[in-house]
Order: structure tokens, then C-alpha cells, then sequence
């Protein structure tokens, strides 16, 4: 696959490709950033870095592909394969499909106005413990703590987000009144949206 030819004034973009457990040679390190590479710039214009990660799930392997397109937007995808190539290979085209249906909105959205993020908590819980049962008081422990962005933007906008990213669920501060609202992926397939309008 040709990769695009960039001047000595542009940037590149930066691929890390890593493997748990696995051994990630030169031969399909290279074939990862040529088809990376040439597969987003195909559709958007200056991706700003990608992370593949290679791993095993069971007798497959798993691949795990990451794209940063800007403005907090990460098209994200998986794939289970019996080699790593043809894993990589269907993970990468997932993350073009995601970018090819649209292409036009990121383009118009990486020129419009940088989105507002705000900055909030979040954490991990363990189960409950199946032994023990839980009482009125008992709190659920805490396993890992970060923190994680909520963009201000459009449902429509979420909806793309949580697309792009496969996500299963997305929390929003709704443009339309400034309240938090959820999207998030229902078993059916379709997409739920949770509005409860609480102007903050």
C-alpha cells in the first residue's frame, strides 16, 4: 500500500504499536503503520496518533486499534483472529469504516469551534462479593480511579462519538441546555439517550 508523501514542514503521525504477551516484529510493526497510516489519512485529513495492541485471547489473537482524530474524538475498534495479521487487518478496516461513514462531520467538526471538556472523576468498583451478603451500609471497593472528559456537545455529535469509539455508553453536557445526558447502546442495537434537562 502506497503511503502518502508528506513535506519536510508536516507532521507525522505518531503509531505505537506494543504486544502483551506477543511478539510484534519489524515486518508487521511496518505493515501496522503503512495501513494505519494511509487507511486515516484516506478520510480525515491529520489524524494525531494511533496505539495497536496486540494480545492473545485464548488459541486467538486479539487486536486492539486506537485512532486520535482531535477534539477528544478516538475511533476505536477490536478483532479476534487465528493470526495476528488478518486480526490487525480487520480491526484496521472497522476503524476506515467508521471513518469513511463520517468523514464529512469530522472534517466539519475539526474546523469548528474547540469543544469544551469538563473533567470528572471516575472509577472502577469490584463486584460484590458473593460470599458475603451485602448490607444497607456496606460500600462497594474502589479498584482504580481516574479521571475521564465530558465534552458539551450535540446528541447527534455524541451519538458519532460513541460510534466512532464503540463505546457502550457516552455522558454529555447537552449544547441544547447545558445539563449532562447519557447516550449509550442498547441490546437491540440502536441507540438510547437519557435527558434528564438539569441545567447545571
Amino acid at each position: 500500500m502506497e503511503i502518502p508523501k508528506r513535506g519536510p514542514d508536516e507532521l507525522l503521525m505518531h503509531i505505537t504499536v506494543t504486544g502483551k504477551q506477543v511478539d510484534v516484529g519489524d515486518s508487521l510493526r511496518d505493515h501496522v503503520k503503512d495501513r494505519i497510516t494511509a487507511g486515516t489519512e484516506k478520510y480525515f485529513g491529520d489524524p494525531i496518533d494511533a496505539q495497536v495492541v496486540f494480545s492473545r485471547e485464548g488459541p486467538l489473537h486479539r487486536v486492539d486499534c486506537s485512532v486520535h482524530v482531535g477534539a477528544g474524538i478516538y475511533v476505536k475498534s477490536h478483532a479476534p483472529a487465528d493470526d495476528a495479521y488478518a486480526g490487525f487487518d480487520a480491526a484496521a478496516e472497522r476503524v476506515e469504516k467508521r471513518l469513511r461513514r463520517y468523514k464529512r462531520r469530522l472534517r466539519n467538526h475539526h474546523r469548528s469551534a474547540p469543544i469544551e471538556n469538563i473533567e470528572v472523576p471516575s472509577y472502577v468498583l469490584s463486584p460484590e462479593d458473593e460470599v458475603q451478603e451485602p448490607t444497607e451500609d456496606s460500600q462497594p471497593i474502589i479498584v482504580a480511579e481516574s479521571t475521564t472528559n465530558v465534552p458539551t456537545v450535540t446528541v447527534s455529535e455524541a451519538v458519532m462519538r460513541l460510534d466512532l469509539a464503540n463505546a457502550p455508553v457516552l455522558m454529555f453536557r447537552n449544547r441544547a441546555h447545558g445539563g449532562l445526558s447519557v447516550v449509550y447502546r442498547r441490546e437491540d442495537r440502536n441507540i438510547g439517550w437519557i435527558d434528564p434537562k438539569n441545567p447545571v
